[in-house]
């Protein structure tokens, strides 16, 4: 039976860019990054004004392309700071544009990526959706007590990867996502090591308040005492504090280079000091999964390491040589959130999956 034929435009919005693509089905027609001005940045318009400018040098970019806008099915952008809510493909909804364009979840670029999508998308009156947010919350409630009774562990991780890469991992096992336990850790600015079982990623490191392993420039989990001692000393204001906590720690604290190859080029010229700092973060990371493997009580299918940082052989080595007793380890290079958001609304309009609706599912 010939297989239906569906055309997907993609919109991921960046700080000063977005990142857009032409789908048909799981085939990228185009890919491309349209790049904005410093007049359209963030802190000289309002979320109003970011949409507006956006959408026109999108719509501009297709024309010039000569693309055929009767020919599209859909269009599925990044979900942004949303409410807590189950993971799945979300068909965007009013109630959904009020929370992105108030910011209910914090400011982000992210959050233009569905007022983009639905506003482009009423105009040619075809749906509109966003898949796995960064505020997935399928967490366990063992999972979100913190020991502080004033501060809950929240969910706030790499949704979009880390479930494409599950899905992919559990097609290579000859299941369904929904019938393996794996150990998903997305290796990137930011890192985030999941349990994923039966679908749910019932345990995750908050990887933007800075849980888990440092990264190249978060501080990741540091001794609580001494970050306290820290914050009343008088030298960081509020501000400055979590922009050391988030920008200045990591492989840039220690090194003062935040980008990996360089990181490890430094590593394999026989420096110290960075052999040392790159086999800490290793280390990290492999103990970060290696504690979340209790989580699923050792029953591990396998383990998927992904992100930029796996693009490094030598640091894959590294971490898989620590854990590949839990279970096979799979490497999945890079985050590819173009595809996994095409391949998200492909299931919708394949009819394989239900789409679900932006507050009925908040956790």
């Amino acid at each position: 039976m010939r297989q239906q034929k569906f055309r997907i435009l993609v919109i991921n919005p960046k700080t000063s860019s977005t990142n857009i693509a032409l789908y048909q089905n799981e085939i990228p027609l185009i890919t491309d990054t349209i790049f904005h001005t410093s007049n359209h940045s963030p802190e000289k318009l309002s979320i109003t004004e970011q949409c507006r400018v956006r959408s026109e040098e999108i719509l501009s970019y297709l024309y010039s392309k000569e693309i055929n806008f009767s020919k599209l099915d859909a269009i599925c952008g990044q979900g942004g700071l949303l409410r807590p809510m189950e993971g799945g493909t979300y068909q965007i909804n009013e109630t959904m544009l009020e929370d992105l364009k108030t910011g209910y979840g914090g400011e982000h670029p992210s959050n233009l990526g569905g007022i983009l999508a639905y506003e482009i998308a009423a105009g040619l009156n075809i749906p509109s959706f966003i898949v796995d947010p960064v505020v997935v919350d399928e967490l366990e409630d063992v999972a979100k007590i913190s020991g502080y009774p004033g501060i809950p562990r929240r969910s706030v991780f790499h949704a979009l990867n880390h479930k494409a890469c599950g899905r992919r991992a559990a097609s290579e096992l000859g299941k369904k996502y929904e019938e393996v336990n794996l150990i998903v850790a997305h290796l990137g600015e930011g890192i985030t090591v999941g349990a994923h079982r039966n679908g749910k990623v019932i345990d995750v490191n908050n990887g933007l308040n800075g849980e888990g392993p440092f990264t190249l420039e978060r501080t990741g989990t540091i001794p609580p005492g001494d970050l306290i001692d820290l914050c009343y000393s008088g030298v960081f204001t509020h501000t400055e504090m979590k922009n050391e906590l988030h920008f200045n720690g990591g492989i840039k604290g220690y090194l003062h280079i935040k980008n990996a190859s360089e990181a490890v080029k430094l590593m394999m010229s026989g420096d110290k000091k960075a052999s040392l700092i790159l086999n800490a973060m290793c280390y990290q990371i492999a103990k970060e999964i290696g504690s979340i493997s209790t989580v699923l009580s050792g029953n591990v299918d396998a383990i998927v390491l992904t992100g930029t940082l796996a693009n490094s052989d030598v640091l894959m080595k590294k971490i898989i040589e620590r854990v590949m007793w839990i279970a096979d380890v799979y490497v999945y290079p890079g985050e590819n959130e173009l595809q996994s958001l095409a391949e998200g609304c492909l299931r919708v309009l394949r009819k394989a999956e239900t789409p679900k609706k932006y507050g009925n599912h908040f956790i």
